[in-house]
């Protein structure tokens, strides 16, 4: 049977609007109360950004078998034990059966200052995905097949993204891919590498300006990393646990 991506495009377009749409109003509605955050974080406490993206991610899952299992979305459900820590909050999980299907983190970041939060985000991706497989070793989830695992990160398009970086390691030389890559080339090898190395099972970089709010416009860097392959990737894992019962 074809796998069902449920027109993921413009579902995506959709989210892309909805993500810049959501920032302005979160940041807006902070000035009109008199307690505005300093620089970009006024539009990301709001906590919604995402939120057109887990739509779609939630319609692959219906549309591809598991109908009728249990998809989370509320903060209060939403942990996972770990090995490293106690609990893991994650954005989205699917449970089946008592089987855990899907995990899935949905990120994002603008700018202006793209450098500190991209080392935080990579620790963060590698950590998380470490704790989570090693929680699965010891037998946290029962013993089951292995869940997908999904990280999808969208990124501002903007200049300071694009612009090559210089680092400086005065003992050992980088690797060459990361020799003077922008930000956006930095997110692509670390998504290619958490897959490449089997953290997760997809991991989706998707690139957007500021003025897709009102094009929903968005680009991807490589077909490893596009939302294709996320979707695809998603898509079958689900079809499969389906045609398991």
């Amino acid at each position: 049977m074809a796998l069902e991506l449920v027109d993921y495009e413009k579902k995506a377009r959709e989210a892309t609007m909805a993500f810049w749409g959501n920032r302005e109003k979160a940041r807006q509605k902070q000035i009109e109360a008199g307690r505005a955050d300093q620089g970009e974080r006024a539009g990301v406490t709001a906590g919604k950004n995402m939120d057109g993206f887990l739509a779609l991610l939630i319609d692959i899952v219906k549309a591809n078998g598991l109908k009728h299992a249990s998809i989370h979305q509320q903060r209060a459900v939403l942990t996972l034990p770990g090995y490293f820590r106690p609990t893991k909050l994650w954005d989205v999980l699917v449970v089946h059966d008592r089987r855990l299907v899907a995990a899935i983190e949905l990120k994002s970041q603008v700018g202006p200052s793209f450098g500190n939060n991209f080392n935080n985000r990579t620790e963060e991706a590698i950590g998380t995905a470490h704790d989570l497989w090693t929680a699965y070793r010891e037998g946290a989830f029962g013993k089951h097949p292995r869940p997908f695992v999904g990280w999808m990160m969208m990124v501002e398009d903007a200049p300071e993204s694009r612009r090559p970086v210089t680092d400086r390691s005065p003992h050992f030389a980088l690797f060459k891919e990361f020799e003077r890559a922008s930000y956006l080339k930095r997110y692509d090898v670390l998504c290619q590498r958490l897959v490449q190395e089997q953290l997760y099972g997809s991991a989706a970089l998707l690139t957007s300006p500021r003025t897709a709010s009102q094009t929903g416009e968005y680009g991807e860097m490589s077909e490893l990393t596009s939302l294709k392959t996320f979707v695809t990737t998603l898509a079958g894992h689900v079809a499969a646990v389906a045609a398991q019962g």
